[in-house]
């Protein structure tokens, strides 16, 4: 089965050998689940990006390096679908607050519910759906289209609610983000695009299992699920905070790899890297997730020693830090920037230049985002 090593060597390595030998396929196997010994015919990157480990930009300049853009388009459009999806998410925060409010309500009530538990324990009628529970378990990793059926199934066919399921998701996926976590989620049930959802098949899940699965018991017919929320567009502001020297810079989970950053060659007085565990989190993360985040966040404190001063802290830490010499890299909506809203955490934040190119495309839906790609790609080789 496939292992992440929590190294930015690792990620290197992974990605140089995919667009060496296996990007060219990328358009044509991309759908295909072939099992978790079978990768190769995605990147499996997934994970070293949520954590910035490497980024977008990264990953776009070299494949370009081997190949045109129209060989590759489809791959760069997934490569900033996430970006797509974190920038829709600025734009719409309280998605998020209420997805995590709605676990609040949600747990009680499901606490001795018999589906759920058989769906988390992967002891369902359904064998592809059990398959799946377990190698999300064991690897905190499941192939994209996987993702897609693993959801339909959860929320049509054993009739759970998706907020539950996209915590269960961000209980193990080492890639678990909030914005592609929770929006994917609500795309399938059938909130996310109004009146559209996903239904999982049976002859899909054949097809792209190679035949692994067959003969699945599912609902085919199944309505959305119905919401009544509406949300309001902001426009967030992403102007950098002012720079001064002898400044500390904080950087959380979602950018660590500062030396290939855009503020790479900033004179910081030192850095403080911010881990946030399951004693400061609302969705309790797996024991593997949390050493794999502790890995890479150890892996920046090494690569960065020998150059500046690097300290790790836990979240809590900042509660009574003075702030007045420190600002920090931008952690996004999520359980990051909730703690620090919550715990009135005052931080002056520093955006990527990716971020703000792209946050402005990020109005409407992806097919309208991406007409925009080409120029974004013109902005990362200039």
């Amino acid at each position: 089965m496939i292992q992440f090593h929590p190294s930015r060597s690792a990620a290197l390595e992974q990605l140089q050998a995919f667009v060496d030998n296996h990007l060219s396929l990328y358009a044509r196997d991309r759908n295909f689940d072939f099992g978790p010994d079978q990768r190769t015919n995605t990147s499996c990157l997934s994970p070293y990006v949520t954590h910035g480990i490497l980024s977008e930009n990264e990953i776009i300049k070299l494949s370009l390096k081997k190949f045109s853009y129209t060989k590759i388009e489809k791959f760069i459009q997934e490569v900033l679908w996430r970006t797509y999806w974190k920038g829709w998410l600025e734009r719409r925060p309280s998605v998020w607050t209420d997805f995590i409010n709605d676990l609040k309500y949600l747990k009680p009530d499901y606490e001795s519910d018999k589906n759920l538990k058989a769906a988390m324990n992967g002891n369902t009628d359904i064998d592809c759906f059990n398959d799946w529970v377990h190698e999300l378990q064991e690897t905190g990793y499941l192939h994209n289209h996987t993702r897609m059926w693993f959801s339909s199934i959860w929320i049509f066919t054993l009739n759970l609610p998706w907020q539950l399921g996209a915590e269960f998701f961000m209980k193990y996926l080492k890639d678990g983000d909030p914005a592609s976590n929770t929006l994917s989620w609500r795309w399938t049930a059938g909130v996310q695009t109004k009146g559209k959802n996903y239904l999982a098949q049976e002859w899909n899940i054949k097809k792209f299992t190679n035949g692994r699965y067959e003969k699945i018991k599912l609902n085919e017919n199944a309505t959305p699920v119905v919401s009544d929320k509406e949300y309001i567009q902001i426009d967030p502001d992403f102007t950098n905070s002012q720079i001064t020297n002898d400044q500390t810079l904080i950087i959380f989970d979602n950018q660590l790899s500062f030396e290939h950053s855009d503020f790479k060659d900033t004179e910081f007085k030192n850095i403080m890297l911010i881990q946030n565990t399951n004693l400061t989190r609302t969705i309790e993360l797996d024991d593997e997730l949390v050493k794999f985040k502790r890995g890479l966040i150890e892996d920046q404190q090494q690569r960065l020693q020998d150059h500046i001063e690097t300290e790790i802290r836990d979240i809590s830490y900042l509660k009574n830090l003075d702030l007045t010499d420190k600002v920090a890299l931008y952690p996004g909506v999520g359980e990051n920037l909730d703690y620090c809203l919550h715990n009135q955490i005052n931080l002056s934040f520093l955006y990527r230049r990716l971020d703000q190119t792209t946050n402005p495309y990020c109005q409407k839906g992806f097919f309208n985002f991406k007409n925009y790609i080409p120029k974004i790609i013109s902005g990362i080789n200039g």
